[in-house]
């Protein structure tokens, strides 16, 4: 059976629209788009990016975020026919890991505890195909690599893309 490695942050989990609404609910501001090319967080005032990074490393901001529009079906789908690993690098931000496992456990109950890596470096992970948002994540992947298109990746060329989830089941549904 084929193995497909799936992202979290940014691929089924959109933490940058909640930091977003929550930014703009609680402080006022607004973003630029134009500024996000590698990092969603460099779309923040300048002034503000240090409290944006802190929400993001507090105890709950990964427990609640909203699920990207159809992974929920696509994976139930996916998980039939591959072998689906959610693989989060999720070290960086050593809070959400707690987070990170029971909002899967919720959105994802489909998927068990052993189909779930949350590790520091996905250069440790193997598989036939990778769908992620970084281009870090997916240079020295072994398999087929899928960008997951997002704000902060647009610039980035290369790599075949998936817009959402209805184009991932189209390339892997077939």
């Amino acid at each position: 059976m084929e193995r497909i490695i799936i992202d979290m942050d940014e691929v089924i989990a959109d933490p940058m629209g909640e930091m977003i609404e929550w930014y703009r609910r609680e402080h006022g501001g607004d973003v630029d788009f134009g500024k996000m090319d590698g990092s969603w967080l460099k779309g923040f005032p300048e002034k503000d990016q240090a409290m944006v990074l802190e929400r993001l490393k507090s105890p709950g901001f990964f427990r609640h975020l909203p699920v990207m529009e159809d992974s929920q079906d696509v994976l139930r789908e996916l998980n039939k026919n591959y072998e689906v690993f959610i693989v989060s690098a999720a070290m960086e931000f050593p809070n959400s890991l707690k987070d990170k496992l029971e909002w899967l456990a919720d959105h994802f109950p489909f998927l068990n505890w052993r189909q779930i890596a949350l590790t520091g470096s996905k250069d440790l992970v193997f598989g036939d195909y990778m769908i992620d948002d970084h281009v870090k994540n997916l240079k020295g992947f072994k398999g087929k690599p899928y960008m997951y298109t997002a704000v902060h990746n647009l610039g980035v060329t290369g790599y075949d893309r998936i817009g959402n989830w209805k184009e991932a089941a189209k390339i892997f549904l077939k």
